[in-house]
């Protein structure tokens, strides 16, 4: 099982075992789907075990979008504050849309700390919109895949929006690269 290649000792009766069953159970009946989003399987399976380092917390993001679109070259801008230990950074980027905007932003803001993140691409991103019914808003799914050269994964995130969707599968794919370094060094 994945569990048991993140933690060879682990006993199938271990109460973290049952925990991380039950996140999964618990983020699929929301709209995860871990099929195709690797890196955010490990991601919670090492959060739940204890093997995960806290990189980075963001305080805050802002998206400031330009419409109609002149004839801007970037219509959408990201704005962005991350700590890192006890420093902050503040940072800003513009990008071809919401989300590259918000990619360029988050490793911009993060590349003091962790040079290695210039390595890093989004490959590709998907939206899937899921059904809602009549009493229910409906809910976005974003899958992204990214690449450092080296190593391929994907990251999903879900929400109402797709702004915090695609966050949360940014963050999990910076994070994913993040332990992939980290874990490269040891």
């Amino acid at each position: 099982s994945r569990i048991h290649a993140i933690d060879p000792t682990i006993e199938r009766s271990d109460k973290k075992v049952e925990e991380i069953i039950e996140e999964l159970k618990l983020r699929e009946m929301s709209g995860y789907q871990f099929e195709g989003a690797d890196g955010s399987f490990d991601l919670i399976i090492r959060r739940k075990l204890g093997l995960m380092p806290t990189f980075f917390h963001l305080d805050y993001f802002k998206i400031l979008g330009e419409q109609p679109m002149l004839s801007s070259e970037y219509p959408s801008s990201a704005v962005m504050k991350v700590r890192v230990g006890s420093e902050t950074e503040i940072t800003a980027a513009e990008g071809n849309g919401p989300v590259n905007a918000l990619d360029l932003a988050l490793r911009k803001a993060l590349m003091r700390f962790y040079p290695k993140l210039s390595e890093m691409r989004l490959t590709d991103f998907k939206v899937r919109v899921l059904e809602s019914d009549a009493t229910t808003a409906a809910t976005v799914r974003v899958l992204i895949e990214s690449s450092d050269g080296r190593n391929r994964w994907s990251t999903i995130g879900v929400s109402p929006d797709v702004i915090g969707a695609s966050f949360i599968a940014l963050r999990d794919s910076v994070e994913y690269k993040l332990m992939l370094d980290d874990l490269a060094k040891k």
